[in-house]
């Protein structure tokens, strides 16, 4: 987990199932806290210098195909679904492609719910489980990712259709989306995060986890007490949690922290985590609401800090992966389509085998340096057929001819049969061995490279 704290009762839960699912932790607990964030969003707010905000967590689960998204996002319905009574089955949708189908969403459920008991209720969360469909689309809706902003603020949202104006104020929309890497670094640009539209979500990219022996086994239950508690305390009435005294330096650690890395780093990267404060202080807020409190401890920063830290440096490598350009391949000379060409017809190629491949003439093919060119005539009559080699290759070229230092380095490796060098008839005794050095007599070069042909190799 890279040192990410799992904490309060949420943490407990994910901790308990984690054995169970094959999927990272991580992800489990992130699903979990952005269903939490959506139910408790509608009365909760944090506040730092006196300006309060809704404690929404927007989070993308990061991964490839069959890494274990949807793996996370059910286990985290199996936490979560119990504490919050009917909130998921009746606040969540999907398929919000513009800004105007977000709004007049929100608009829907105002209207639907401003006579009932409990009130006007305008939380939403928003499940993408495949968000790169949704990404294709909302290209052509220029007001999407403005919307997605002030969603994410709290501020007032507007429509205007044939049938009137549709406002919706305090809206509490939480989105959770899955995607790939490759997804993320095609369809997530870097002007819409420097606009701050995708920088206001969090990304978490999925580690990979040993394979079950059993997939039949079911999860084990949640004791949800603790949740369902803080759930009621959370939504009995307006709420404002805040940091505490104990908190208070760590907090300018978590401000200085943001403030260096959107300096080191390369604009394209820091744009998606300048709002890495803000996050950590929502994050902690969702946390203590979790404990039914309203201040928010050193102990419960730390843990919000260590997850939204772990965010940041995945946005880093999901963000340099996408921008590091691929490699171009050099184009090949003349020369070298021409050489390729001729060895590829074993070293000797006629100019209706080589001229239409390497889109040249046989005049600039001849201009080449190492390349022979000569005429054969098949028959008494017609015309003859040119043939294109390499010099090195033609005894009849005339040019340059490489040393025997470069014949040696472009010769291929000889494969020699060490039936060669067995002795065909029976060998005589060895001789004892002298105890008297002999002369050494320095061997000619033609015989030994008949003995030992290795050192024509050498």
């Amino acid at each position: 987990m890279n040192g990410i704290t799992l904490y309060g009762p949420m943490g407990q839960a994910v901790r308990k199932i984690a054995p169970y699912v094959e999927t990272d932790a991580l992800g489990t607990y992130v699903a979990a806290l952005s269903m939490w964030s959506a139910a408790i969003s509608g009365t909760v707010k944090t506040s730092s210098r006196g300006n309060a905000r809704p404690v929404l967590l927007w989070s993308a689960l990061v991964a490839g195909t069959g890494r274990g998204k949807g793996t996370a996002l059910r286990a985290a319905h199996h936490v979560m679904d119990g504490t919050l009574g009917r909130f998921l089955a009746t606040h969540t949708t999907s398929g919000i492609t513009s800004g105007a189908s977000l709004v007049h969403h929100l608009w829907e459920q105002q209207e639907a719910t401003a006579e009932t008991e409990q009130g006007r209720d305008v939380r939403t969360l928003v499940v993408e489980e495949e968000w790169s469909e949704v990404l294709k689309r909302v290209r052509r809706d220029t007001s999407f990712t403005t919307k997605l902003r002030a969603a994410w603020d709290g501020a007032t949202l507007r429509n205007t259709t044939k049938e009137g104006a549709e406002e919706v104020r305090d809206p509490a929309t939480v989105l959770h989306a899955h995607v790939t890497p490759s997804d993320w670094a095609r369809y997530v640009g870097e002007s819409d995060a420097a606009g701050g539209s995708y920088n206001r979500i969090l990304p978490f990219m999925l580690g990979s986890v040993p394979m079950l022996d059993d997939d039949r086994v079911s999860l084990p239950e949640v004791d949800s007490w603790e949740l369902t508690d803080a759930y009621r305390w959370a939504t009995a009435r307006p709420r404002v949690i805040v940091l505490g005294e104990d908190a208070r330096p760590l907090w300018r650690v978590v401000r200085r922290y943001a403030r260096i890395l959107g300096e080191v780093l390369p604009e394209r990267q820091a744009v998606f985590i300048e709002r890495t404060a803000e996050q950590t202080l929502r994050v902690a807020a969702c946390l203590a609401a979790s404990e039914c409190s309203e201040i928010i401890t050193a102990e419960v920063l730390s843990a919000a800090f260590s997850l939204v830290r772990r965010s940041v440096q995945d946005a880093v490598r999901i963000t340099t992966g996408a921008s590091a350009g691929k490699v171009k391949r050099q184009p090949l000379s003349l020369a070298d389509k021409v050489r390729a060409r001729i060895e590829l017809h074993g070293g000797r190629a006629r100019s209706s085998d080589l001229l239409p491949y390497v889109g040249a003439s046989a005049a600039e093919v001849r201009a080449l340096p190492g390349i022979t060119v000569t005429e054969e005539r098949t028959g008494r009559t017609g015309r003859p057929a040119t043939i294109f080699t390499l010099a090195d290759e033609s005894s009849s070229h005339t040019g340059s001819q490489p040393t025997s230092a470069e014949r040696d380095k472009n010769r291929p490796a000889t494969v020699v049969r060490m039936d060669t060098y067995r002795p065909t008839k029976p060998q005589a005794a060895p001789r004892p061995v002298s105890t008297v050095p002999a002369r050494p007599q320095p061997p000619k070069a033609k015989e030994a490279a008949a003995v030992n042909p290795f050192r024509a190799l050498l």
